[in-house]
């Protein structure tokens, strides 16, 4: 690739156009140097709009269904604008809700685990927190949840 220690033989002339191919390389990489940093800025920019954090707590919302089967998953860029989604486990079936998030902040009423999932999301980059598993949640009922979903 670089011929900078590669010996010429002859006269004076030959250590002056190795020392003009050594600038010639350098102005070279110098172009390329520019080139891959205007891309490597390109996706920096680009990489803001997918998803780089993502949080998640798994619950249980109802004393009368047994284990943390239910979960607040939240998903954002860089600009923390996303989505969270539950799934709320009951014994008649499944419910999932979605809601949207910008600036980190919803426009609908959150419950403490979509709350909690996205103050992870926000605090971690791509690593979803082992320490989320947990029943109850903070002041609500232990048995219930945090009690903003009422029943099913």
């Amino acid at each position: 690739m670089f011929n900078f220690f590669k010996k010429k033989t002859g006269t004076r002339k030959a250590g002056v156009e190795n020392l003009k191919d050594i600038l010639s390389q350098f102005k070279d990489l110098k172009e390329d140097f520019e080139k891959i940093s205007k891309e490597l800025e390109n996706l920096k920019e680009e990489n803001k709009f997918s998803v780089q954090k993502v949080g998640i707590v798994r619950f249980n919302p109802f004393k009368d269904v047994g284990g943390n089967q239910s979960f607040s998953i939240c998903l954002l860029d860089g600009e923390d604008d996303g989505l969270v989604i539950t799934s709320l486990y009951t014994k008649e079936g499944n419910r999932v809700y979605g809601k949207p998030i910008k600036a980190g902040l919803s426009e609908y009423l959150l419950s403490g685990e979509e709350k909690e999932a996205i103050e992870y999301a926000k605090r971690k980059k791509s690593k979803l927190n082992p320490e989320a598993q947990r029943v109850g949640y903070g002041a609500g009922n232990k048995a219930t949840g945090s009690g903003a979903f009422g029943s099913c």
